[in-house]
């Protein structure tokens, strides 16, 4: 049997696509491979976008609003001190893009104008910090990325 150029261009292609397919069945299948998605339940999230854009211009609007700092200890928030600290609630949720296991929250508790988190547990790289927080009935939301 004589191969001429069609069949050699098909048998090419054929040997391509399979050896494409290999690697991303090779992929899907493998759990080294870690194929989470950004956040679960992506879509009932996208649902609450108009309420988190709400939070974030009432934030925007305060005359002082509040500030994110780091030092080599400690990543500080700053609450606004015009507000009395004892009747600020709400939560502090720490996002790291790369691994979802690194993700964690914790509740506000102030016994002054600011919040305090350890970096000691943190990994060095991108953090995307939301702190979502009520005060007086009115909800606020502040977010920015800091890079450790």
């Amino acid at each position: 049997m004589k191969i001429n150029w069609g069949k050699g261009i098909v048998i090419a292609f054929i040997l391509f696509i399979s050896f494409i397919l290999y690697f991303v069945l090779k992929v899907q299948t493998n759990h080294k491979y870690d194929n989470e998605l950004v956040v679960d339940k992506y879509y009932q999230k996208e649902l609450l976008l108009n309420g988190e854009i709400d939070r974030q211009q009432n934030a925007n609007n305060l005359p002082e609003g509040v500030t994110i700092n780091t030092n080599q200890e400690f990543i500080m928030i700053d609450f606004p001190a015009a507000f009395d600290y004892s009747k600020i609630k709400g939560k502090v949720s720490l996002y790291r893009p790369s691994s979802q296991k690194l993700d964690f929250e914790t509740t506000i508790s102030l016994s002054n104008s600011h919040l305090l988190i350890p970096k000691k547990n943190l990994a060095d790289g991108r953090w995307d910090i939301s702190v979502d927080w009520n005060y007086d009935g009115k909800q606020y939301l502040n977010k920015e990325t800091l890079f450790l």
